[in-house]
């Protein structure tokens, strides 16, 4: 049996969490690319050893301390496996972002902690081949020679997010639950992060945008058709609580190869917009019959997850769509008339739409009453809250919860409001404006751009009635792919000007090296 030293004891897991974030964040916000790649490769390694150490004595890592040469062996394979593909990414590069679309969505249940998580192994594993990729040639650069050619440079944007990213591990070392800080500073926030920044410094041409465009609607078609296998059926392939869900109500949710069928929504829906995009911004008509067909399937699929904070994130992201296409006096009209029709309608006949207005708790499946508890929490703690990954602990104990309490309020503000406080309250309202402005300014010029911003619009609605924002690597996967595409247009038109002051510069030092005779005279023409 392996030694238990290996688990760490005192101040060191809290300091290994603060180092890990700000590794994290310098990989955001530095310039230099051997600097950014330092930080990397240490984060890279810094995570998972913080993990790995946290978990060490729990039941769920036995098999490990009592078989410590197979367990080696299999970490042995898997550092291979992750070199053999950074090997082959480093000589095909675009293979990078198309394997990180593809492995959005997969989600693998492992045991950690004592509690059964649903982590996203196969981005884990793309995440840092692109990371060792980028690394190696990076540290083997000449320091003196200009760095590769690259549209993105850290903004404001970047800042706001490596300064969400270390308040959150500074906020770990006082939270009631540090154990879930870690976490999710391991599962989420290090390899995001990560991932942002390897998305963002990818020059997209389109066909590379068409390739990963193909990549999201074909798993998306692939994941509704499994829901209609699912609905037909009666049988849910994952998810045991959903099972029991369904065989308590006449109605019948599905939820594909995803746990939540929210989740499962919420990729249906960044598909969707991103075809919906293409149709808007394209006149060929045998691409709007294609879309229209890709969007009634995919339409299908979502009705049957019988999702609400989808179907108000897609009528979200499709206004965004319609605001950029047409301009907003012709759509918020509109759209306003169309949600005042709707209100009315719901109080008039609220039995009708499952609302029971006198007991809201139990209209909105208990969330209601989570968001009251989280704003209980925020008012004890206003200024720092009770740090990091502690709302579950906190709510469970402050309101005497019996069985399974949620892990969030299912509404992103309040769930930051009450582990950070206003502090990190005020960083997220920051992060918000900051991404919204970078994503939005210019966003009608091309159709991707105006896919990555409806999504991303309609991504954060569906946080303020679920949950998972910067835990989602959608997120961070659209900040950094919208990031990227924003700054190209930028770096083109500031190569045309060093292009034209090159010329002006050549036309003037060519000028100067003309024969006396050749050379316009600075005297007056004479009279005539």
């Amino acid at each position: 049996m392996l030694a238990a030293p290996f688990a760490l004891a005192g101040p060191a897991p809290e300091a290994g969490a603060v180092v890990a974030v700000l590794l994290a964040a310098c990989a955001l916000v530095m310039r230099a690319p051997r600097v950014r790649a330092l930080a990397m490769a240490a984060a890279l390694v810094l995570a998972p050893v913080l993990l790995v150490a946290d978990i060490w004595d729990s039941p769920q890592l036995r098999v490990v301390r009592d078989n410590p040469g197979p367990a080696a062996a299999a970490t042995a394979v898997g550092v291979l496996a992750v070199c053999a593909l950074a090997a082959l990414m480093a000589r095909k590069p675009l293979l990078l972002p198309v394997l990180a679309v593809a492995a959005l969505p997969f989600r693998i249940p492992i045991e950690v902690g004592g509690s059964t998580s649903n982590l996203l192994v196969p981005l884990y594993l793309v995440v840092a081949a692109g990371a060792l990729a980028f690394v190696v040639p990076a540290l083997r650069a000449d320091p003196e020679l200009p760095p590769p050619e690259s549209s993105w440079s850290p903004g404001w944007l970047e800042r706001l997010l490596a300064l969400f990213v270390v308040l959150y591990g500074v906020q770990a070392t006082y939270s009631t639950d540090f154990d879930k800080a870690l976490q999710q500073i391991a599962f989420f926030y290090v390899p995001f992060a990560l991932l942002f920044v390897l998305l963002a410094q990818i020059v997209w041409t389109p066909r590379l945008l068409k390739a990963c465009f193909g990549v999201l609607v074909g798993l998306a078609l692939v994941f509704s058709g499994i829901g209609y296998v699912e609905y037909a059926t009666r049988h849910i392939f994952l998810n045991p609580k959903l099972i029991a869900s369904n065989e308590l109500h006449t109605y019948f949710r599905t939820n594909s190869v995803f746990f939540d069928p929210n989740i499962y929504g919420r990729f249906l829906v960044v598909a969707m917009l991103a075809v919906a995009a293409a149709m808007l911004w394209t006149r060929a008509m045998r691409l709007l019959y294609a879309g229209a067909v890709v969007l009634a399937a995919l339409w299908a699929g979502l009705v049957l997850t019988l999702s609400q904070s989808s179907f108000l994130a897609l009528l979200v992201g499709l206004a965004v769509l319609a605001v950029l296409q047409w301009g907003a006096r012709r759509t918020l009209l509109p759209a306003a008339a169309v949600i005042a029709v709707a209100a009315l309608a719901v109080l008039a006949a609220p039995s009708t739409f499952g609302v029971d207005l006198g007991n809201l708790d139990a209209s909105s499946s208990g969330r209601f009453g989570l968001v009251e508890g989280g704003g209980e929490l925020f008012s004890q703690r206003p200024l720092q809250g009770y740090g990091a990954g502690a709302f579950e602990a906190e709510y469970r104990a402050q309101n005497r919860t019996a069985g399974e309490a949620a892990a969030t309020s299912h509404t992103i503000p309040v769930t930051v409001a009450a582990e950070q406080g206003a502090i990190g309250l005020a960083v997220y309202v920051a992060l918000l404006a900051a991404a919204l402005a970078r994503l939005l300014r210019g966003a009608a010029a091309t159709p991707a751009r105006a896919g990555v911003a409806a999504a991303f619009a309609a991504l954060i609605v569906h946080t303020l009635v679920y949950a998972a924002f910067l835990e989602d690597p959608l997120t961070w996967a659209l900040l950094g792919i919208g990031s990227a595409l924003a700054a190209q247009p930028l770096a083109q038109a500031a190569q045309r000007r060093r292009r034209a002051r090159g010329a002006q510069v050549r036309e003037g030092a060519a000028a100067e090296a003309a024969p006396n005779d050749l050379r316009p005279s600075d005297r007056s023409l004479p009279a005539t």
